[in-house]
């Protein structure tokens, strides 16, 4: 067993030198004490004056939790200072191997306590939705070590987020389609039902997931549901944008 309070000295010490995935931590967590590391992160975050707004929801979708080794979605949190609206210009040269993937970005307008949320008692307490894309960085092999990935708090690096909108009850958030477009050629399509059926099932889990730890998924915040399709390698120059309907559009550029 790690000692997660020293793990969390050493890896926040290493994230502040933006040095990831630190060899000295390599196979030596489990997927517990990843998470724990994460939320003392978290705590290092705030202590600092960033401002906790939400969480992201990641491998939803089986192929893709297959493909890494995990048996379940995996979750990271989102702070304030990592939100970029639609139509940002994000300098490519910032981002260390940036991909994006596209999301509803959810608002919790109702408190969830787990654990026994289920996907219906999720989607009555959502009261919006804007189309977005979490900005993720490949700062380490995300496969080899997971409980070190979920340390490193899932790859998050921001979103991007166009305009919310009220979330009528009878909206099918499953219904939602997709279209992305790169530098204005389409490149995937896509459905909510490839958030694990449905996205309202991600934001039930993350509130089971979170009463693990001792937290709740708390009125007002923000969740990114997991991508509808596949991550995209953004490219210097690439104007990448997503149209979810009916929801909006989200756009981005990597100058």
């Amino acid at each position: 067993m790690a000692d997660v309070r020293q793990a969390t000295e050493a890896i926040w010490a290493a994230t502040m030198r933006r040095e990831y995935y630190p060899a000295a931590w390599k196979g030596r967590l489990t997927v517990d004490e990843g998470y724990a590391v994460q939320l003392g992160l978290l705590e290092r975050y705030a202590a600092g004056g960033e401002r906790h707004v939400g969480w992201k929801v990641g491998l939803t979708a089986r192929a893709i939790r297959e493909q890494v080794g995990t048996f379940e979605p995996v979750l990271g949190f989102l702070l304030a200072g990592g939100h970029w609206a639609t139509g940002a210009e994000i300098p490519f040269a910032s981002l260390l191997a940036p991909s994006i993937e596209n999301e509803l970005c959810l608002t919790v307008g109702r408190t969830l306590r787990g654990p026994g949320v289920t996907p219906a008692q999720a989607r009555a307490a959502l009261s919006a939705a804007a189309p977005a894309f979490e900005v993720v960085e490949r700062r380490g092999d995300f496969t080899a070590d997971v409980p070190l990935a979920l340390a490193d708090n899932c790859q998050q690096k921001g979103f991007v987020t166009g305009r919310a909108q009220p979330l009528a009850p009878d909206v099918r958030l499953a219904e939602t389609t997709l279209e992305v477009l790169v530098n204005g050629a389409p490149v995937e399509r896509a459905t909510g039902a490839e958030v694990m059926g449905d996205p309202a099932a991600s934001v039930a889990w993350l509130a089971n997931k979170l009463a693990r730890f001792g937290r709740s998924l708390e009125s007002g915040m923000l969740v990114m549901s997991g991508s509808f399709t596949r991550q995209i390698a953004p490219l210097k120059g690439d104007h990448i944008e997503a149209r979810f309907s009916p929801f909006g559009t989200v756009a981005v550029r990597f100058t």
